[in-house]
């Protein structure tokens, strides 16, 4: 029999999880996977904190969802216990579809962004569930008449970002992300249908602007995070190249196995077996396999494989694109010259990459601010202290990473 429960939460304090469905969501196999896998992929490699999981993630923005929800109908604004609970779901599920380390490996494993694999798992549990599921999935997919409660879902001020972007400040100690999340849900309300922040809110808005523009270059694009996940991405592709041109075994899962020997294509639907062999998988499936493949015969498998194991991780430089297209020439040269590696294998091993980075997207749903006297300015026209138009550029930062030592 469902019972109320409590999670006790490092950032919020107890969480309240209602018994009914939110509980059984919870409960269910494909939801507990999301213990097992790290929010940040490989940042605990930079940060030894960032150990934290999509699990928490996801009852953290539950808890935000809820919050704010309540916010709202205390200002009058009409929700019922239906498109509550419906909003609860669909924060809570909004993630579901992401695979091992997270955002490291989206497109390695299946052809598919994690919100199209979101989508797929909504669909499959909506079944398993006998249809309840129906508002939460008009909710996450923008259909629904009331569009904020999509909004707080997903949009540039949401309560995904606002627990992320605190949590994973709380985990990796970087204080430059800080944010007034919880002054930003008390100054939200709705206005012709959509959600919009009241004037009050404007430099709390601000404030997570900035923050969000640092952690991405201080956490999310770390550099030396970069290399650790272009040396998994090589790996996976390593590994799919060999397949069916050697009869070494693998050592692996027989979920992960079959995804990686799966011939999925972007343009093709995702078939509902593949769906629940990916859904089998998690960080442990890969992280079992990089502790095998040390010993496997291939020289590049066998190398990624121990030095991820090891944190031996590649170098990886930033610079302008000409200044990282020179470098990528010049390190080509020289590991070629004084390394054990092959030309061939060089031009597998040294990888060149951009990561780019905007704070505030013109082109989305803007942040909205009701003034006092009924106007709704964009932040970036509202705001005065705060050039807005600097965060809504996108910087892009070239990148090359190699190897940093020779193969012995």
């Amino acid at each position: 029999m469902n019972r109320h429960k409590i999670i006790n939460d490092p950032v919020y304090g107890f969480i309240q999880i209602p018994s009914g469905i939110l509980y059984d969501i919870i409960q269910h196999p494909i939801f507990q996977r999301l213990r097992r896998i790290r929010q940040l992929g490989f940042t605990n490699l930079v940060y030894p904190g960032a150990e934290h999981t999509r699990f928490q993630h996801a009852i953290g923005a539950f808890h935000l969802m809820t919050n704010a929800i309540e916010v709202l109908k205390q200002k009058g604004v009409k929700i019922t216990d239906a498109e509550t609970e419906a909003a609860q779901l669909a924060i809570l599920l909004h993630d579901i579809g992401h695979g091992p380390y997270s955002h490291s490996l989206e497109g390695s494993l299946l052809p598919f962004h994690h919100e199209t694999i979101t989508k797929a798992i909504l669909d499959h549990l909506n079944v398993a569930f006998n249809g309840k599921l129906e508002l939460a999935i008009k909710i996450f997919n923008g259909v629904y008449k009331k569009h904020f409660l999509h909004e707080l879902v997903s949009s540039q001020l949401d309560v995904d970002r606002l627990d992320y972007l605190n949590r994973d400040r709380f985990f990796t100690g970087v204080y430059e992300g800080v944010i007034g999340y919880d002054r930003i849900l008390h100054m939200l309300n709705v206005h012709d249908g959509h959600l919009v922040v009241e004037e009050k809110g404007i430099y709390s808005i601000e404030k997570f602007l900035v923050a969000r523009r640092l952690m991405y270059w201080q956490v999310y694009l770390h550099k030396t995070s970069l290399g650790a996940e272009s040396m998994l991405i090589l790996l996976i592709k390593r590994i799919r190249k060999l397949q069916g041109k050697s009869d070494v075994e693998l050592n692996i899962t027989n979920s992960l196995q079959k995804i990686l020997a799966s011939k999925a294509n972007r343009q093709e639907e995702l078939k509902e077996e593949l769906l629940l062999t990916f859904t089998d998988i998690d960080d442990a499936d890969i992280m079992a396999a990089i502790k095998s493949w040390r010993d496997h015969p291939d020289k590049i498998v066998s190398y990624l494989s121990k030095s991820i194991y090891a944190r031996n991780l590649f170098k990886t430089i930033l610079g302008s694109k000409e200044e990282i297209d020179k470098a990528y020439n010049k390190i080509k040269n020289e590991l070629e010259a004084h390394s054990e590696w092959t030309a061939n294998e060089i031009n597998e091993l040294v990888i060149k990459g951009k990561a780019e980075n905007n704070a505030y997207k013109t082109s989305l749903k803007n942040i909205s601010i009701l003034f006092k006297d009924g106007r709704v300015k964009d932040i970036s026209k509202a705001s005065n202290d705060l050039d807005i138009r600097t965060l809504s550029k996108t910087i892009t930062k070239h990148y090359v990473t190699y190897p940093r030592i020779k193969l012995h």
